[in-house]
């Protein structure tokens, strides 16, 4: 009885330690495993259609995590909350950001992290030790789809009932001066014919223009010489006629200077003369034309012999 009592109890100090081992080695391996992953969220402003718990998670299209959580934020379901578990190493420094993005055509989304400048500081847990928030910007799709959105609206009001009818209305003035110029086609024919001639005329004229400047130009050229020989002369004359002047002038001074001083002094007076002179010939004239007899008699016109 003794010796199955041993094995009862060596056997159960076994099944003790290997199910003590095996606990530990799962907190270590716990513990381990937390310790090589950090825990980021991110909040997007937009739909996350296609996104998934399990999704993939790269920076710079290397795969760093995957997405541990999706939740409707609780403040405004506006937003959607993702909760990523990325790997301890990842370099998310403050100005890294958070988009959508496709592998292909066909693939699912996922989350893109881009940025991260090397001077920026690491992205840190706040003051209550929350993970961090990753910053996000709107994705390629997000982008097209406000595009499309923006399109459509703009096609709309192009497309309006009055638009429409004012396209329409232009379409008939347009069919409208269509069949007036085909009624008066050969009216048009004429016009461009006349147009056509009018052109030929107009050639014809810009030759004959072109070589009447080219002859005056050449004409032009080979008098240019002695027409500037000439006014060289003139001037070569003129020059020596002022020299002249300026010699009679300066030979003359003295004459010119009592002139000046004598003869201009006495002008005055002879002038003032002159108009007293002209004054009393005029009072004269007016009394001639008056009565010339009584003027020159000094009594009245002799009367008419009446029988």
């Amino acid at each position: 009885m003794e010796t199955k009592a041993n094995y009862v109890l060596i056997g159960a100090f076994t099944i003790g330690v290997t199910v003590f081992l095996l606990l530990f080695a799962l907190w270590a391996a716990k513990y381990s495993s937390d310790r090589s992953w950090a825990t980021y969220y991110v909040v997007f402003d937009e739909p996350v259609t296609g996104l998934s718990e399990g999704s993939s998670v790269q920076y710079n299209g290397i795969s760093v995590g995957t997405i541990e959580d999706l939740a409707l934020a609780p403040n405004d379901p506006r937003q959607v909350i993702a909760r990523l578990r990325l790997q301890a190493d990842a370099p998310v420094k403050s100005d890294t950001r958070a988009r959508l993005s496709m592998t292909s055509l066909t693939g699912p989304p996922i989350i893109q992290l881009t940025g991260g400048s090397p001077n920026a500081p690491p992205l840190t847990a706040g003051p209550d030790g929350a993970p961090p928030v990753i910053q996000t910007e709107p994705s390629a799709l997000q982008n097209i789809a406000d595009t499309a959105n923006r399109l459509v609206s703009r096609l709309d009001e192009m497309l309006s009932e009055e638009n429409v009818q004012r396209v329409t209305d232009t379409l008939d003035n347009i069919q409208v001066m269509t069949a007036s110029i085909a009624a008066q086609r050969e009216d048009v024919r004429q016009i461009l014919l006349n147009a056509r001639n009018a052109s030929e005329q107009l050639t014809v004229t810009m030759g004959t223009a072109n070589r009447t400047l080219n002859t005056f130009d050449r004409e032009f050229s080979q008098q240019l010489p002695g027409l500037v020989a000439k006014i060289d002369g003139t001037l070569n004359r003129l020059d020596s006629t002022v020299s002249g002047a300026d010699a009679i002038v300066n030979d003359n001074r003295a004459a010119i200077s009592s002139f000046a001083n004598d003869g201009l002094g006495q002008l005055g007076p002879t002038l003032a003369e002159l108009r007293n002179l002209v004054r009393d010939l005029r009072r004269i004239s007016d009394r001639l034309d008056a009565n010339p007899a009584q003027y020159l008699f000094g009594r009245d016109a002799p009367k008419e012999f009446e029988p």
